[in-house]
């Protein structure tokens, strides 16, 4: 799909304006009701969506999962209710019966690629707001590919650094709850400080096992002197100013972290979304070596 897409033939010839808005679209636009309801009728006929102990386990188990109430009318040779209330799902339920299958056959190890391939080029094609997630156990929001590559890329070395701890996992998690079909920033936000906790700790408090961002940003503003970046610092300035600024805005960006009198105000979707670029940078550069501590 290019990113500038075609004029309309009616568009250029000048018999008709331009529309407003050609996407990306929320939500189910009605171009896309008959290519995701077919989607997912190829996607449940395909490999690795039977059972051996009933033929409508599938379907069942998928509307319970989604509580989906399958009609009562259908009649004997029709099909399956519980299929028939999963093809014939409209707006967020369709998304949500898409999601689900994606789901479940990742849950049980099938690599469905033919599928995934299908509904990547039906939603690019549409201009949806959404994609199948990388790992293809869902659906996500758009992202700009190369920030998504970037932090794919930031994950695969974590993932391959021992002193990174779990640092791929909590910010794989971190970016599933923010781009995720079900957007859960609160948990986001959580899981990309954790994720700069387990990148930074090997470095800033090694010796510290029960370290958080906050003993962290401790530990530097006492010692800053023996801390450094790989981003040049003028004469007599401070090297670890630009990451600390960057660990400080996450950590203290955090308004759920504790209760109060004046209650628990939660992160608001953007703000987890931002957080977990941030902390996406920050555990590349503590990966990296971009940011290190002198003896």
């Amino acid at each position: 799909m290019t990113t500038t897409p075609r004029p309309r033939f009616s568009v250029r010839a000048g018999l008709a304006d331009a529309p407003e808005h050609d996407g990306p679209f929320d939500g189910v636009p009605d171009h896309l009701v008959v290519p995701l309801r077919e989607w997912v009728e190829y996607a449940l006929g395909s490999d690795g969506m039977g059972d051996v102990y009933d033929e409508n386990g599938v379907e069942r188990t998928l509307c319970l999962r989604l509580r989906m109430v399958p009609p009562q009318d259908v009649v004997v040779g029709a099909g399956s209710k519980y299929y028939r209330a999963l093809i014939e799902a409209v707006g967020p339920r369709l998304l949500d019966v898409v999601d689900e299958v994606l789901a479940y056959k990742a849950e049980r190890g099938v690599n469905d690629e033919p599928a995934i391939r299908l509904l990547t080029n039906i939603l690019d094609e549409a201009g949806s707001a959404y994609r199948v997630a990388w790992i293809g156990d869902g659906l996500e929001e758009r992202v700009t590919p190369a920030v998504r590559d970037a932090v794919r890329q930031t994950m695969a070395d974590a993932a391959a650094q021992s002193t990174a701890g779990s640092a791929a996992d909590h910010l794989g998690t971190a970016w599933q709850a923010a781009y995720g079909r079900s957007p859960d920033p609160v948990r986001a936000h959580s899981e990309a400080i954790k994720a700069v906790e387990a990148a930074a700790h090997a470095v800033v408090q090694p010796n510290n096992a029960k370290a958080t961002l906050g003993t962290m940003l401790g530990e530097i503003r006492n010692a800053r002197h023996k801390f450094g970046t790989a981003i040049p610092a003028p004469a007599a300035g401070d090297p670890i100013a630009a990451a600390e600024a960057m660990m400080r805005a996450l950590w203290e960006g955090q308004t759920s972290r504790h209760g109060g009198q004046n209650g628990t105000v939660p992160e608001t979707l953007d703000a987890a979304r931002a957080g977990v670029h941030l902390a996406a940078t920050l555990v590349q550069w503590f990966v990296s070596g971009a940011v290190v501590r002198t003896p």
